[in-house]
């Protein structure tokens, strides 16, 4: 069975703006103010999202921070507490991030309207990334909102940071790297006011430089002239060194160089052989090239007792797009699921719902259906059945695809959900399409100014708004200005 999420009901005012769902931001204004704004704070100091990298949330809670006129001291408390500088950098990223892209927001936010209403918000970045552990997260969001003046200042303390040892310069000179945005850096190199640091700052691009020059001599990679064996051991050796270095990839890519038709005995072999990450390498080069006999070898390295061979062969089959791969899935997905590895079978029902045709629509809604069953909302097939879905246009599918809109913890889960239901469901656009132009979600939001009915109300007046807001992405404000525009049956 599926694994609780870790968030409070879909029912609940908290679990709406914990997933981000537009009816979260309706039902946050329509509640007591203190129950809204409580929800609020333990959302954006208690970061919900199942991957912060790929899911929206900031511009989602600033915008109901501003509605809510909630003010900054809980976000100050939380930035400034004394477990902030016990922090490990990874930890620091997941417990200050998304307040710190909150801030960033409300700066935007005053800075578009013309007034002194961000202020406050630069003002903490800025007192953040002075004295903060994620202090380089603040910084990247100053870099792109705040202005020279604000910067400048910033940088004796950031260079302070790292002290003039070897090892701090080292470090100093990775941060300078890193950093999303270059502009703070600059600004600092070339600061009239503090030559020191200007020098510093060059002697520490120069260094930058020749360590990339030095790395570069020092390749380990694959040579010309290596042979298919010699590619395969490199793979290998990667795989038991520790930490293991993981070069599958990079090894099928250099086979589909130096392997000719000569070698397909060999790599046949390593493909059923004892050795992982040659085993792997050569799964993967085969089922780039659909060589016929590889579907075969997939079959039995999907049931292989290592896990990592099993998600090698699994990873290999996804990769194939041809006709011959797809007649097999089609056996696969069809067979009862105690007679093959459950990987095997769900990874040919995703290749279905990805390159199937319209006689694929029953095996991709089984599989739907049983996913949701045996793993829940968040189950990480659903991507691609979800959007097999739609694609599919399977009307059958739609209560399914309403519960994991409901329920899923993921934002981008339930984005292509909604992408899915406007191909499937009639009740769409007069439905979920309305709270969707609230979502925290851009692309989510684009479907929704595409599709939500104009009978309502509330639709015509978020339209507008959206169309105004500085901050709105210019794919949704697009979609909005169509809706928007007069026009034969508007």
């Amino acid at each position: 069975m599926f694994v609780d999420s870790g968030i409070a009901p879909s029912g609940t005012l908290l679990g709406l703006l914990q997933r981000g769902r537009g009816d979260g931001t309706l039902h946050a204004l329509a509640a007591p103010r203190a129950e809204a704004l409580s929800a609020l704070w333990h959302c954006v100091l208690h970061d919900p999202r199942r991957d912060w990298q790929i899911e929206d949330r900031s511009l989602y809670y600033a915008r109901l921070h501003r509605e809510l006129d909630a003010g900054l001291d809980a976000i100050e408390r939380h930035l400034f507490a004394p477990e902030d500088l016990l922090c490990a950098p990874d930890e620091a990223a997941v417990r200050t991030g998304l307040a710190l892209s909150v801030l960033g927001h409300l700066a935007s936010y005053g800075t578009a309207s013309g007034a002194t209403a961000g202020e406050p918000a630069l003002r903490l970045l800025r007192r953040y990334a002075t004295a903060g552990a994620n202090w380089q997260w603040a910084l990247d969001e100053l870099a792109v909102r705040d202005d020279d003046a604000g910067l400048r200042p910033l940088g004796p303390a950031v260079l302070a940071r790292f002290p003039r040892t070897p090892e701090g310069e080292a470090e100093l000179a990775a941060a300078a790297r890193d950093a999303f945005e270059p502009r703070p850096w600059r600004l600092w190199a070339e600061d009239p006011a503090h030559p020191e640091q200007a020098e510093r700052l060059r002697r520490v691009r120069e260094h930058r430089s020749f360590d990339r020059w030095q790395r570069q001599l020092r390749g380990s990679g694959p040579r010309p002239g290596w042979s298919v064996r010699e590619v395969l051991d490199w793979a290998q050796e990667g795989y038991e060194q520790h930490p293991p270095q993981h070069r599958v990839s990079a090894a099928a890519r250099c086979l589909s160089a130096v392997a000719g038709v000569e070698e397909r005995a060999e790599l046949l072999e390593a493909a059923r052989g004892p050795r992982t990450a040659a085993r792997a390498a050569a799964l993967r080069h085969l089922a780039d090239r659909e060589d016929p006999g590889v579907l075969d070898l997939i079959e039995e390295a999907a049931g292989d007792p290592s896990p990592d061979v099993a998600s090698a062969a699994l990873s290999s089959l996804a990769r194939m797009r041809g006709t011959v791969a797809l007649a097999r899935a089609r056996r696969w997905a069809a067979r009862p699921g105690d007679t093959l590895p459950e990987g095997l079978v769900a990874t040919a029902a995703e290749m279905l719902a990805c390159h199937g045709g319209p006689q694929d629509a029953d095996a991709v809604l089984a599989a739907l259906r049983r996913t949701v069953r045996l793993h829940g909302p968040d189950a990480d097939g659903l991507w691609a059945l979800v959007d097999g879905a739609g694609r599919l246009s399977i009307v059958c599918a739609a209560p399914v695809l309403r519960h994991i809109y409901r329920e899923t913890a993921s934002s981008q889960l339930r984005g292509r959900t909604a992408r899915a239901l406007a191909a499937t469901d009639p009740s769409f656009g007069a439905g979920f399409a309305i709270e969707c132009l609230w979502d925290c979600e851009e692309s989510t939001r684009e479907v929704a100014a595409q599709h939500a009915a104009t009978g309502d109300d509330r639709v015509v007046e978020r339209l507008r708004r959206l169309a105004a807001d500085p901050a709105e992405e210019a794919g949704v404000q697009s979609a909005v200005r169509g809706r928007l525009r007069p026009g034969p049956g508007r």
